[in-house]
C-alpha cells in the first residue's frame, strides 16, 4: 500500500547515526549495502534522504564529487511504500544542487530509474557490463607476463592516485584513499623497472567480493590483477566492467564469470565521459561512476 508522504518534511543530509536506517532502506529493495560501504560513500561525498513521520528513513540519494569537474550520483533508493510521490526526483535533484552546473555528473541507471533520469536531462553515454562468478576458476595466463603483482604499500598512493585519474577522467584521490581502507585486498602491478603501471582492490560486501577498481596496461596485466583477488576467495565474485573491454571478458567467461546485465551510463551537464587512457577494466561499484 502507498503512503502519503508528509510533504512539509525537509531534505536531510544523513549522518553515521543514519546507517542501520539505510541499510534497511538498501535491503527494503534488494541491495546490499552494509556499513563499511556507506562509511565509504560518507566519507567520499553526501548522502541526502528523507524520513517519516516515525523517523524511518524512506528515501536516498548519493553523490560523490570527483574535483570541480565531474560527480557520481547512486543510491537512488525509494521504499516501495513510497514510491510515486517524486521523492526520488527530488533526491536526485538535491544532489544536482549540491555541485556546480559546470560540473558534468554520471550516473549508472537502473532500468526502472531509467525514465526519471531522461525526464531530468540526463543522456545515455556509454553502459558497464555486470558480471558474477560463484565458482571461480582461476586460470593460466597464455602469455608469460614480464610483471611483479605486490600488495600495495602507503608510499604507492600518489602513483595510484595517478594512474587511476587517467584511467577515469578525473582525480580522486580522497575517494581513492577511502577506498583502500575499506579493502580486503590492494595490489599494484610493476614492470621490470619496478614503476608501478596497474592497481586492483577487493572489496568484501555481505554477499559478494567486489573486485574493482582494476587499472592495468592491457587486458592480460588486468586478468592477473583479478586472478589474484578472487582466487583464494569461497563465495560469490562481482565486477563491473566499462564497454570496450571484449578480451578483457573472454577472460572472466571461460574463469565461469557470467555477464547477467548491461546497465546503462547516464550523464549531465556534458555529452561524452571525459577522456580516458582506455586502461579502466573494472570499476569500484556502479556508485561511484
Amino acid at each position: 500500500m502507498i503512503k502519503s508522504y508528509n510533504r512539509k518534511s525537509v531534505i536531510e543530509t544523513f549522518k553515521g547515526r543514519d546507517i542501520p536506517g539505510l541499510i534497511k532502506l538498501s535491503a527494503s529493495v534488494g541491495w546490499d549495502y552494509d556499513k563499511d560501504e556507506i562509511q565509504t560513500i560518507m566519507s567520499s561525498g553526501e548522502v541526502y534522504g528523507y524520513k517519516n513521520d516515525e523517523g524511518r528513513i524512506v528515501s536516498s540519494a548519493a553523490i560523490i564529487p570527483y574535483g570541480s569537474n565531474l560527480a557520481s550520483i547512486g543510491m537512488v533508493i525509494v521504499h516501495q511504500d513510497y514510491r510515486g510521490q517524486g521523492l526520488g526526483k527530488e533526491l536526485t535533484q538535491a544532489c544536482l544542487d549540491s555541485v556546480s552546473k559546470n560540473t558534468a555528473v554520471i550516473l549508472i541507471a537502473t532500468e526502472e530509474g531509467t525514465p526519471m533520469y531522461e525526464s531530468m536531462g540526463f543522456k545515455y553515454t556509454d553502459c558497464v557490463h555486470k558480471y558474477l562468478c560463484d565458482n571461480y576458476v582461476p586460470r593460466m595466463l597464455d602469455d608469460i607476463l614480464e610483471v611483479e603483482i605486490l600488495p600495495m604499500r602507503k608510499e604507492d598512493l600518489p602513483q595510484v592516485v595517478k594512474l587511476d585519474k587517467d584511467a577515469f577522467g578525473a582525480e580522486r584521490r580522497e575517494f581513492i584513499s577511502n577506498r583502500i581502507n575499506q579493502a580486503k585486498e590492494s595490489l599494484v602491478v610493476k614492470n621490470p623497472d619496478g614503476i608501478i603501471i596497474g592497481y586492483g582492490l577487493s572489496i568484501l560486501g555481505p554477499i559478494n567480493l567486489i573486485l574493482g577498481p582494476i587499472v592495468a596496461p592491457d587486458h592480460h596485466a588486468a586478468f592477473a590483477l583479478l586472478n589474484r583477488l578472487a582466487r583464494n576467495h569461497q563465495g560469490n565474485l562481482r565486477i563491473d566492467i566499462p564497454s570496450g573491454n571484449d578480451a578483457f571478458m573472454a577472460h572472466l567467461e571461460k574463469s565461469n564469470f557470467t555477464k547477467v546485465s548491461q546497465p546503462p551510463i547516464m550523464i549531465k551537464n556534458s555529452n561524452l565521459l571525459p577522456p580516458r587512457s582506455k586502461t579502466l577494466y573494472g570499476i569500484a561499484a556502479q556508485i561511484f561512476g
